[in-house]
């Protein structure tokens, strides 16, 4: 199936250990059992996981949906953030779709990548430690984070397509892995 236009070769390199540097660090900042990164593939009008950490990631990354299902679909389709304390209660969950991930949730947190006013996909974390989810501040960590990396990635694009699709190389790439490393610290409150 085709890409979304504003991202490249599946094989990016850069792309790739950005995103997964992100949900590696949203899970451990949250203290999930897993977190992801689904990018919108406008074409096909589906959510595509492009990164996992923790639960599902050796079989996720390449998994489609359509972009309107389930939790993550309406948190990119609103571009509003979102935390369900219980999966259990809410109408929004698609737990037809959670069991096929094989991992189903107790609760999640989930924010749009946005940049420049465009949702590029949607970052979640799925069950959070109770002290993470407990009320709007962390929320709008999450957010920020994930305006942070859509910010990164959209830094990644046009240089990819500038270089055939090779992605960011030396200084450039060490600038977008340090913008998340620098938000890392903020977040973990040592910086």
């Amino acid at each position: 199936m085709p890409t979304s236009p504003s991202f490249h070769a599946p094989g990016d390199a850069a792309r790739h250990e950005l995103l997964q540097s992100v949900v590696d660090v949203a899970r451990a900042i949250f203290g999930a059992a897993a977190s992801s990164v689904c990018l919108l593939d406008e074409e096909a009008d589906e959510l595509v996981f492009q990164a996992v950490s923790g639960e599902g990631e050796a079989f996720l990354v390449g998994r489609r949906f359509p972009a309107g299902r389930g939790i993550a679909g309406w948190v990119a389709t609103s571009g509003e953030p979102m935390v369900v304390d219980d999966l259990s209660r809410n109408t929004s969950f698609d737990r037809s779709l959670a069991e096929s991930t094989e991992y189903v949730p107790d609760a999640l947190m989930a924010a749009p990548l946005i940049s420049e006013s465009r949702v590029l996909g949607v970052l979640e974390v799925l069950d959070p430690s109770p002290q993470a989810r407990s009320g709007v501040r962390e929320l709008d960590l999450l957010a920020m984070f994930a305006r942070q990396a859509a910010a990164a990635l959209r830094v990644l694009a046009p240089h990819a397509a500038a270089t055939g699709g090779r992605g960011l190389e030396g200084e450039r790439r060490e600038d977008a892995l340090e913008l998340l490393g620098s938000l890392e610290r903020l977040l973990r409150g040592t910086g």
